[in-house]
């Protein structure tokens, strides 16, 4: 065989391992087999109409397998290149945003809501006045979980919904002092997306995609409920007890004002991409962003284990400290466990809320870890 043929088959050979073992551009990743067969049986005995999971390294995604159907009563079944709601997921996808942005020099990690809107500054109570970047990020802005969202007028652009929400909180009564309490709030990571967009003046979708989705080849990376309305063609979000939600499609999510707080979706092997960036980073390897970015958004700023969109930590399979999350918009669930020490993480999705979901996707995570761990 002629050299240039054999170097053409080499080639195709190559492609093929990439295509098997890292997905290609995410769409196109291979199932494996092992995973398909630990997702089955944990799927029916809790009832969840799909479950997804895949095993992630520095170097990418590693395995991947999908389990289930795309909607109950149906046979479709979802593939593992199907779309993910990652609910408050989203929240380490927007912190490492606002890490390019200090990067660039466009906003501090100490960096105030009276320095980035002085405009506003005089409807602020004094206490809302010094909430830095860092408070937003770790929850210890004194913030409420939310706003009655409703009253956030849907007919404006997107960023003049997040002034909107930024003026009604400058009205709102502060649970606790600033960095004296650890108090859940999307509202805050709101207000933090609101600052990001002023500071480097695009909406937080556009950020995100030109600063975080673009770099790391997130292609299938978008905000909202997925599929085409009307249509089984992306996973269909249930309720607790496993009925589909009446609808699906963009517009079947939490409001799009919250975007920074929960509304990324994208394939399982696009997380991966964006998850494979964030060990190295920790590890201080070649990433989107300098290794000292990563230890800030990997370490909790005060007392307690809240980071900046991670939750930090201790386990033995992980070799000592571990990152994690989990994100719902009530029709969907995302985990995520990542142990950079080890360099590896697992990620569980499915397409129910509830008790019996979350069940699910421990079970999936543990059972993915022991995969990861048996070294076939």
């Amino acid at each position: 065989m002629p050299k240039t043929r054999k170097l053409f088959f080499f080639l195709l050979f190559i492609l093929y391992l990439e295509s098997a073992f890292f997905g290609l551009d995410g769409q196109n990743a291979i199932p494996d087999k092992r995973i398909d067969g630990l997702l089955e049986p944990i799927r029916q005995k809790y009832n969840v109409p799909a479950l997804a999971g895949a095993i992630v390294t520095g170097q990418g995604l590693a395995a991947i397998g999908a389990a289930g159907v795309r909607k109950a009563g149906t046979d479709t079944a979802v593939t593992v290149g199907d779309q993910w709601h990652l609910g408050s997921d989203t929240k380490a996808m927007t912190a490492t945003l606002i890490g390019a942005l200090v990067e660039e020099g466009k906003l501090k990690w100490g960096m105030t809501l009276e320095e980035v809107f002085p405009e506003l500054a005089s409807l602020m109570s004094a206490p809302l006045k010094k909430v830095t970047i860092i408070e937003l990020l770790s929850h210890r802005a004194g913030l409420p979980a939310n706003l009655p969202w409703s009253f956030v007028p849907n007919k404006r652009t997107i960023r003049e919904q997040r002034l909107a929400a930024l003026r009604t909180t400058t009205s709102t009564k502060l649970i606790s002092e600033p960095g004296a309490k650890y108090v859940y709030s999307n509202l805050g990571y709101v207000i933090v997306g609101t600052m990001a967009e002023k500071a480097a003046n695009a909406s937080w979708e556009e950020l995100m995609k030109n600063k975080v989705f673009e770099p790391l080849g997130m292609t299938s990376a978008g905000f909202g409920g997925v599929g085409t309305p009307g249509q089984v063609d992306q996973p269909w979000g249930h309720t607790p007890d496993g009925k589909p939600v009446q609808a699906n499609g963009p517009d079947m999510d939490n409001p799009p004002v919250l975007g920074p707080a929960g509304r990324a979706h994208c394939t399982l092997a696009d997380w991966a991409k964006f998850i494979a960036d964030q060990l190295r980073g920790a590890r201080g390897e070649k990433a989107l962003l300098k290794p000292e970015t990563y230890r800030k958004l990997h370490t909790p700023p005060f007392d307690g284990d809240y980071a900046l969109g991670w939750l930090v930590t201790e386990r033995d399979w992980g070799g000592g400290r571990v990152l994690t999350h989990a994100g719902s918009n009530n029709m969907n669930l995302a985990v995520v466990w990542m142990a950079p020490l080890r360099d590896f993480a697992v990620l569980v999705v499915t397409n129910q809320d509830g008790e019996a979901a979350a069940k699910a996707c421990d079970e999936v995570a543990s059972a993915l870890i022991q995969l990861h761990d048996s070294k076939p």
